[in-house]
């Protein structure tokens, strides 16, 4: 009778054990539960970092004359009035007989422009 005793506490401890440790508001949970939120706080702060950087250049789109410019140049290829652009062949090109770069594919030559 004594062993019996003793069981149905440990029994009864392991169970409560048991659910705290694997249950579903268990220890391990809870631990997953940090991982997580510590993943979606990293991903907050890259996400709060690269608005920062849009709202700057919506800034600068808005004010900046000069960015706006520098945009056009790179992104559109514009160029002022009466401005000449030189565009040289990239490394590994070769130049065709009239001056052309010729990139290998069809229809790919050297972008010349002028503006007047």
């Amino acid at each position: 009778m004594s062993k019996r005793m003793f069981l149905i506490p440990a029994a009864f401890i392991l169970f409560i054990l048991f659910f705290t440790v694997f249950g579903e508001r268990g220890l391990l949970h809870i631990q997953h539960l940090n991982k997580e939120k510590d993943e979606l706080q990293k991903q907050a702060e890259v996400l709060k970092v690269e608005n920062d950087r849009l709202r700057r250049e919506i800034e600068a789109l808005k004010t900046d004359h000069r960015y706006l410019e520098s945009i056009a140049r790179r992104d559109f290829g514009l160029v002022r009035p009466n401005e000449i652009v030189y565009q040289f062949p990239k490394a590994g090109t070769s130049v065709g007989p009239q001056g052309v770069a010729n990139t290998g594919a069809a229809g790919a030559g050297g972008k010349e422009s002028t503006k007047e």
